[in-house]
């Protein structure tokens, strides 16, 4: 397995034990892929959910630009609810699993196929 094999496993992991959620695990790899080299930058691999900035930066670059939605309440809202099923007190919340969790809620797995 090479490294973004690794990885993806250590993301469905977190969704299971951590989300309560049984991945998809080709939507899981599509959504990893999406993300591009952010995932082996130990900092751009997670989202500082209690920095504002970041969350803005996940609602304008991701639901926005990447998904299509239009901005709106319902962003800040979905974008509260994943951290929240994450947990807020998890650390390292990693990005790949954040977008998977939004794509998810927004019914958006088409963009990924």
């Amino acid at each position: 397995m090479g490294k973004r094999d690794d990885l993806i496993a250590r993301y469905a992991d977190d969704l299971k034990s951590k989300c309560g959620m049984t991945p998809d695990m080709d939507l899981l790899t599509k959504v990893t892929i999406g993300c591009g080299p952010s995932i082996y930058d130990a900092d751009a691999a997670t989202v500082a959910s209690s920095q504002p900035g970041e969350l803005e930066t996940v609602k304008k670059n991701f639901l926005m630009k990447k998904l299509g939605l239009s901005d709106g309440p319902e962003l800040d809202t979905a974008i509260e609810k994943v951290i929240d099923t994450y947990g807020k007190s998890e650390r390292n919340k990693y990005r790949a699993v954040i977008y998977y969790m939004l794509t998810k809620e927004f019914g958006k797995e088409s963009v990924y196929s």
